[in-house]
């Protein structure tokens, strides 16, 4: 995996991705004002990043109960955040099947 920009299919410079990582997260951060857990998912495509970012949306106690949601997110080629959305929400210690 490598950590440098690397050129697109442009020409342009595409971003590395632990730095597509950390801007998707930043970026979503802001928009909702709480830190996010993971970056579940970064994929690159011809227009930029599209990641998946789990956030505690309500914090419970036990931790078990809280509930969390997964945002999608979507990055253009110079990592700044072009669209977003909530796709999924579950309690914190819910396991996929």
């Amino acid at each position: 995996m490598a950590t440098t920009d690397s050129k697109d299919s442009k020409g342009g410079e595409r971003l590395d991705v632990p730095t597509a990582m950390r801007r998707a997260a930043g970026q979503l951060a802001e928009l909702l004002q709480c830190e996010p857990s993971s970056v579940s998912a970064l994929k690159a495509s011809d227009d930029g990043w599209t990641a998946s970012i789990e956030v505690v949306e309500l914090e419970k106690v036990p931790d078990t109960a809280s509930v969390m949601a997964t945002y999608q997110v979507s990055l253009d080629l110079q990592g700044q955040l072009v669209g977003y959305e909530r796709i999924r929400r579950y309690a914190k210690g819910q396991i996929d099947r």
